[in-house]
């Protein structure tokens, strides 16, 4: 799968996203080693405390379903600018937890357009046990 695929399948989730009190939808699509494909989006709580973003349902869907080992993630940000797309640290965080440093994060605004970074880039010396 291209990562212009995987942008658009984000993009798809991005719209059963559940963000009424943001209003700022987010989908992800993560792309497994085995070539399976777990989407997810943000979802809201009146306890914002209790929210969770769109690349942590996408991931813990992966592994509620036996996937370990994942090859790209995107993420389809509602927003024309890159200063806002990207993920936040406590989903960087569960990205260590499952994917190398090697594993590509593609971050995309509302265009589709979209660019590339290695993991190691977004979340440098990563708390790993």
């Amino acid at each position: 799968m291209s990562y212009q695929e995987l942008v658009l399948k984000a993009m798809e989730a991005r719209r059963n996203s559940y963000s009424p009190y943001s209003n700022f939808r987010v989908g992800a699509a993560l792309l497994c080693a085995d070539s399976r494909l777990y989407t997810g989006v943000n979802i809201e709580n009146a306890s914002y405390g209790l929210s969770v973003c769109a690349e942590r349902t996408a991931i813990f869907k992966a592994v509620s379903e036996g996937a370990k080992k994942f090859n790209a993630l995107a993420v389809a940000c509602d927003t024309d600018s890159f200063d806002t797309a990207f993920p936040c640290g406590a989903c960087r965080q569960v990205m260590a937890e499952f994917m190398d440093d090697e594993t590509d994060i593609i971050v995309s605004i509302k265009s589709g357009e979209h660019r590339v970074y290695k993991l190691k880039d977004l979340l440098p010396n990563a708390f790993r046990l």
